[in-house]
């Protein structure tokens, strides 16, 4: 809740994407942070939905986030026809930058948890050179292994002892959302799932052209770049995502009757009730 309000969502395959523009959940994140809320905010794409579908549990962790952006264009555009007119992206690049720049000028410090010290190093190098009053309170990287008990709890504690209002977590997909579900009311901080913005904005894997992001080839872009990670991916994926996602467009009243209305508004057609 933001403001005694709950905030708007679309259904995609039945899961809640938060249906605001970007400023608008950037903004909500901000306004958790200051208050110092335990919330946590998944940053979706067809890969995400795809694990929530085929596994109940994750699909409850997705249910009961905070907050879910829609980081592909596929699930842009899915909301855009079910009604969310004027969803923009809001993708894990963007929330990194967004929340930094509205961090180090409200005075919210952010605390960076897992991937690897050689990401993480110039990660910190570049962080301080664009967002030179953004307040860093660590960066910690985690073990592959499972975390024993008491090293899960010294990390709770160096967290909110740290004071961050923000929790940026790079784990991969499902296993980042697992642990922000996990730690939800225990880290007194917004924790966000950022996936593989942590090793982009540290410049070891380029970040697709804006004209590739925008027709949603992204993927593409970034399966070029780690074909042996990504390929089995990405068609595992994709094809049962596009016939769902058809599914649902067809069973929807609002796509069915949205021919008719582009009919009467340029057409001067009517529609019979």
């Amino acid at each position: 809740m933001v403001g005694g309000a709950f905030l708007p969502t679309q259904k995609v395959l039945d899961f809640p994407i938060t249906a605001l523009r970007f400023n608008d959940q950037i903004q909500a994140i901000l306004r958790w942070a200051k208050a110092g809320e335990s919330k946590t905010v998944c940053v979706a794409n067809v890969h995400m939905l795809m694990e929530a579908y085929w596994n109940p549990d994750f699909g409850t962790v997705l249910k009961n986030a905070d907050l879910v952006t829609p980081d592909g264009m596929p699930l842009v555009w899915m909301m855009k026809l079910l009604g969310a007119c004027h969803q923009d992206r809001v993708a894990g690049m963007d929330i990194l930058l967004g929340v930094c720049a509205l961090a180090q000028n409200l005075n919210v410090s952010v605390f960076f948890v897992g991937s690897h010290t050689e990401i993480l190093s110039p990660m910190r190098k570049k962080l301080e050179t664009e967002f030179s009053n953004l307040k860093i309170a660590a960066m910690e990287p985690l073990p592959f292994r499972p975390m024993t008990p008491a090293e899960d709890e010294a990390l709770i504690q160096k967290i909110n002892s740290s004071g961050a209002g923000i929790v940026f977590v790079s784990l991969g997909c499902p296993k980042q959302e697992n642990w922000m579900a996990q730690h939800k009311d225990r880290i007194k901080a917004v924790m966000i799932g950022l996936g593989g913005a942590f090793p982009v904005y540290a410049g070891l894997h380029k970040r697709a052209p804006r004209m590739v992001r925008d027709l949603g080839f992204e993927w593409l872009y970034r399966c070029i770049q780690e074909p042996r990670r990504l390929w089995g991916r990405y068609t595992k994926t994709i094809p049962p995502f596009v016939w769902l996602a058809l599914k649902q467009l067809l069973a929807s009243p609002s796509v069915i009757s949205t021919p008719f209305r582009i009919r009467e508004r340029y057409l001067g057609w009517k529609t019979v009730d």
